[in-house]
């Protein structure tokens, strides 16, 4: 199964957070299984940063390709066609960040690894 991590899954999964499911603990971990971190997350993780918003262990440049690395994560380029798939999205969900994310597992055909209740409102697989 191909999955994109949602930006705070990503971020549970390297502190092993409490508020993991079962279910996205076992998917993550499961080796038959492909993770991608999308570059929208990369961006959201730098923007956090530089605004004070979300300390890390180092910059944003070196810790996510390494964590990326170390956990076996795929980096998921943004394309034009999947931003040109925003135009199809309903307004659920006001995050901009959160519907580009929706639109790259919409166009790549991938599981969205997310505890966000609103996303489950757009046509996309989810797992949590």
């Amino acid at each position: 199964m191909k999955i994109l991590l949602d930006t705070c899954t990503f971020l549970w999964i390297l502190s092993d957070a409490p508020e993991l499911s079962n279910l996205a603990r076992q998917s993550f971990q499961d080796p038959a299984n492909q993770i991608f971190l999308s570059a929208v997350s990369t961006w959201e993780i730098a923007l956090k940063y530089s605004l004070g918003r979300l300390p890390l262990k180092t910059g944003p440049e070196v810790y996510i390709p390494l964590q990326r690395k170390k956990h076996g994560i795929q980096a998921l380029p943004l394309h034009e066609k999947t931003t040109l798939h925003l135009s199809r999205l309903p307004n659920h969900h006001r995050d901009p960040f959160d519907r580009m994310l929706v639109c790259q597992a919409i166009v790549h055909g991938l599981r969205l690894l997310t505890p966000d209740p609103l996303i489950v409102q757009y046509p996309v697989p989810i797992l949590w």
